[in-house]
């Protein structure tokens, strides 16, 4: 079920209302919300509601089980159970064609051709996102930074979220478990400001992410045909496709916790201003970045050791990072570039200097803030190019038909970008400029009603025209 789907939009309201009627039941408001769950997820496959199911037993057991234990090893025991449980899992699923085509990529190379055609493997939507979810839920247990739950509903709901269940935010068990034990009441501001978030990812969704996907798509999947100008155009366009979707993605499932009374983290903080690339990973996807930052680099040794395991430790957490994302060595690379930029700043240092956005007193940013901001831009722009690519030819000989330096733009393609693309883009970042000391642009905001108003006729006219895409993160 897509969130800028009709079938969502009488879904939710629905929900919404039994939801409240059940304000005094809090067993029953965690029943539904499980309910409601699995009906959305198995909307796109029924067969997977058992795989999440079978995660979600496994994970209140392994909980259960290390609580009581006291020897360690035991303790050790249950939480690698969990552990092997949900990565074999997305092994399994996301990545067994990826090592075998590899393995028989190997043997080729050596003159040895194996008969290979590939599993025929479906990838849950999702898995990515609420297996790592329901892991920092076993892992903090055992860290003794959280109380296993004895109640199977309120850890099903949390694990089979609905809003955040197939892309995001990446929950902390810390952080969302608890809140099913609460009591929620409704609260009229509360809910006001989730519906202002959702409008916020519609727009960024529909008006912005879509309409750059066709030019995005175009352009990638044909990039023999056109000139330099044009596939540097393309890369842009895929660049605020991808932040236009997942951030929106984002927003919307936020926004919707918030109508039931839930607060999930945030997952952007207006990345595409920053001034360095460290700056840029500690404002996008927050979720992910900061769940590799607390269950992966820091067991590894963190900044604790001299440089040689910074560097070694940044490298496994950006590698890892892309290998999450895909199954393709194109997310690899892209993982590993990364890595590189961030490379100086972590020898200089300065991987901590911009912990806080352009101060927000400052109505245009400084010529050196500006140029650091379009550097940042740029160098993550041709990152993106990895990312978007079918596979690393594709991308070498996409980044190769750049470096011809043939500069020129079709005509059309400068015709829709001056009228169709820039004009939104620009709306874009100026609402986002001028709203960078908020959570959002519609939050606490001068002309609230016009504003909104204005987005939501913007969502219901670019919705009439242009083809509904999925979101870009259903794929992980």
């Amino acid at each position: 079920m897509l969130f800028n789907s009709l079938d969502f939009a009488i879904f939710l309201p629905i929900v919404f209302a039994i939801y409240w009627l059940l304000q005094k039941q809090l067993k029953l408001q965690n029943l539904l919300i499980a309910i409601a769950s699995y009906i959305f997820y198995g909307m796109w496959d029924w067969r997977f509601l058992f795989l999440i199911l079978f995660s979600t037993i496994v994970d209140y057991t392994m909980g259960i089980l290390i609580e009581r234990e006291n020897q360690q090893a035991k303790r050790k025991l249950f939480l690698w159970i969990s552990i092997l449980v949900n990565l074999g899992f997305l092994g399994y699923f996301k990545y067994s064609n990826f090592f075998l085509e590899n393995f028989v990529g190997v043997f080729k190379f050596f003159g040895q051709d194996l008969d290979f055609r590939g599993l025929d493997i479906v990838l849950p939507v999702g898995i990515s996102f609420y297996t790592f979810q329901t892991l920092s839920y076993t892992i903090d247990v055992y860290r003794k930074k959280l109380e296993p739950t004895k109640d199977f509903i309120a850890f099903t709901a949390f694990v089979s979220f609905f809003p955040q269940l197939v892309a995001g935010p990446i929950e902390r068990a810390t952080h969302l478990l608890p809140q099913f034990y609460q009591k929620r009441k409704f609260d009229e501001h509360q809910a006001k400001d989730g519906l202002y978030l959702i409008i916020w990812g519609l727009f960024k969704k529909i008006v912005i992410a879509d309409n750059c996907a066709q030019y995005a798509n175009d352009i990638f999947n044909n990039y023999q045909d056109y000139s330099s100008g044009t596939l540097m155009l393309g890369a842009v366009y895929f660049a605020f496709q991808i932040y236009g979707d997942f951030s929106g993605y984002s927003d919307i499932a936020i926004g919707t916790s918030r109508l039931f009374g839930f607060d999930l983290m945030r997952n952007f903080a207006y990345p595409y201003f920053s001034r360095d690339i460290a700056e840029f990973w500690r404002r996008w996807h927050i979720s992910l970045s900061t769940w590799f930052r607390d269950y992966l680099y820091i067991p590894l040794g963190g900044s604790r050791g001299g440089m040689w395991m910074k560097v070694r430790n940044t490298f496994i957490i950006f590698l890892v990072s892309g290998f999450w994302h895909g199954a393709n060595w194109t997310f690899i690379v892209w993982g590993g570039l990364n890595a590189i930029y961030f490379l100086p700043l972590l020898i200089g240092e300065k991987n901590r200097n911009h912990i806080d956005l352009i101060a927000e007193n400052t109505r245009w940013p400084s010529a050196r803030e500006f140029f650091s901001v379009l550097v940042t831009f740029v160098l993550t722009v041709f990152a993106w190019i990895f990312f978007r690519a079918n596979n690393l030819e594709h991308a070498f000989d996409y980044i190769g038909s750049i470096f011809t330096f043939n500069f020129g733009i079709e005509k059309l393609m400068i015709e829709r970008f001056a009228f169709e693309i820039l004009p939104l883009i620009v709306v874009l970042l100026i609402i986002e400029w001028f709203s960078r000391a908020k959570e959002h642009p519609l939050k606490q905001t001068n002309y609230l009603y016009v504003k909104a108003l204005g987005l939501i006729a913007m969502i219901l006219i670019f919705g009439s025209f242009s083809e509904m895409q999925e979101f870009i993160y259903f794929q992980f």
